[in-house]
Order: C-alpha cells, then structure tokens, then sequence
C-alpha cells in the first residue's frame, strides 16, 4: 500500500512492528530505510469512508490540537505519521498541557448539533444528523440508537430499556443546556500520545457538541483516563460548570452502550450502566 500510495517502494521498508491499543483495525509501525517511521492502519473490511472520515476528523482537530499528518488514505488503509506513547505513570505536565489542549478546542463555537456526514465510533456508524436541540441530538443519535444493535437488543431486558428511554426523556432536567463545540469524540488515554514533548491526539469521532461528552471519557474510565492534573488545567482555561463529575455518569452512556454493542455485555459495563438507570427504573 505504501507504493500505490506514492510514498515508498517496498524494498524502502526495514521493518513492521505490529502496534498494541487498536481493537477495531489492524495498525502497523513502519520503519523505511531512511529512518523515517509511518503508521500504517489497514481493515480489508472496512466500511466505504471509513478511513476518510478519520482523515478528515484529524484535519479538522488540526486547526487546535496536535494530530498526526496524513500522508494517504483509500477504502482499506491509512497512512499517518508516527507518534511516540504517552508517558508512563501521572506525568502531570504532560496532562497539564493536554487539559490546556482540550479546553481550547471546544472553544472552537459551532452553530449546530452534528456533522456533516455520518462517522464511525468504532466499526458502527456514528450518526451525526444535524439538530438544533442539543438534548434530542444525545438522546437520538447517542444513546437509544444503540438499542437496535443486536449484542444491545440480547443484553438489556425490557425494563432497562424504558428505564433508558426515562431517562432521554428527562435530559433537558439533567444535563444543562450548552452550546455545540468541536468534540474529538472518542477521547481517552490510548488516543493521547506524545509529540515533539507535547501531547499529539488519534483515532478521532468528531462532531459538534456538548464539550462534557469529551470530558466524560476521560472521567469515568479511570484505567483508561487523565489524572487529577488534566481537570485542573482544563478548569483554568474553560471552567466546567457546577455539578459536572455528577453529570458524568449519564454522558458516558454513549461509550459503554458502544461497547456492548460491539463486543457484547461485560459485567464491569453492564454494572455501570444500571446503576446509572437505577433511578430511572419503575417511574
């Protein structure tokens, strides 16, 4: 693929190294005889725009944030540029300028919900119609179009799924209205990697909308989140509004619906969710 792309011919190639993080397409580490290293990401049974949308969300975080430059990218593969991984351990400078990084992207203001095209999260379609109503943009297209995926029909018995709709329909009580920003989408530690000592961001889901949605991932996974230094310098530049870390919970239903979808229930998940719909039940 790199010599149908016009970047080098194969006997260019000194090495492959497969590259751990990745669970949705299989992504390589490329190292050329000059020394230049690329990331190749391929899937044979990619979606069609699949790897363009990615392409395209990276340019538009661009304008803010640091993101890999493409170098091509066609139905089956993407070719960035290589990054090194994110520092082991707190490494709270690092989050400090990651936390400055993110609060100053959703600064950048949209006038809509949604984006021009549908995405990906993952391998299933992120669905991306436009709204004006920010509240019925996250019911819709966030949570309860999960519900027809087949693992989510198998794994929530009827009275999860009105205690969901309960809630979706009670949004506009819980969750402030707010304006629609640029979202990377799919924010978590894995997708932070270091770059000339700075933070660098991947595997981009980009819409328009509430900023909590990004904060959310990186809050609720501790595992796979930011330490404390992150929300701090975040808060400097972009104060979050009162009662955030409650809101959290029901934000990121959007990525743990997700995960069911595609690998089915897990009991960790699972777990969360319904203490999440606890209250939401026999209303």
């Amino acid at each position: 693929m790199l010599g149908e792309a016009g970047i080098a011919d194969p006997a260019d190639v000194a090495g492959v190294t497969p590259l751990r993080g990745g669970v949705i397409t299989s992504t390589w580490l490329v190292s050329l005889a000059n020394e230049t290293t690329l990331v190749v990401k391929a899937d044979d049974d990619a979606p069609d725009g699949m790897f363009a949308f990615e392409a395209a969300g990276l340019e538009a975080l661009s304008q803010s944030v640091r993101t890999p430059v493409v170098m091509a990218v066609a139905r089956r593969w993407l070719v960035l540029e290589a990054f090194d991984p994110y520092p082991p351990g707190p490494a709270a400078e690092f989050w400090a300028k990651a936390g400055r990084d993110i609060a100053r992207l959703h600064g950048i203001a949209g006038t809509r919900f949604g984006w021009h095209s549908d995405g990906w999260l993952g391998r299933l379609t992120q669905r991306n119609a436009w709204s004006d109503d920010g509240h019925d943009f996250f019911a819709s297209s966030r949570v309860l179009r999960y519900l027809a995926e087949p693992k989510v029909e198998e794994a929530f018995e009827p009275a999860d799924r009105r205690a969901l709709e309960r809630l979706c329909d009670r949004l506009p009580e819980l969750i402030p209205a707010s304006p629609p920003v640029l979202t990377h989408g799919d924010l978590w530690r894995g997708n932070i990697l270091l770059a000339d000592g700075r933070p660098a961001y991947i595997d981009p889901a980009v819409c328009w909308m509430w900023a909590e949605t990004d904060i959310s991932m990186m809050y609720c996974t501790p595992q796979f989140g930011a330490p404390e230094a992150f929300f701090a310098a975040y808060n400097e530049v972009r104060p979050l509004e009162a009662g955030w870390q409650g809101r959290m919970p029901i934000l990121h239903l959007r990525e743990q619906l997700s995960v069911v979808a595609h690998f089915g229930p897990q009991p960790e998940i699972m777990a969360a969710i319904g203490r999440t719909l606890e209250p939401f039940r026999g209303l």
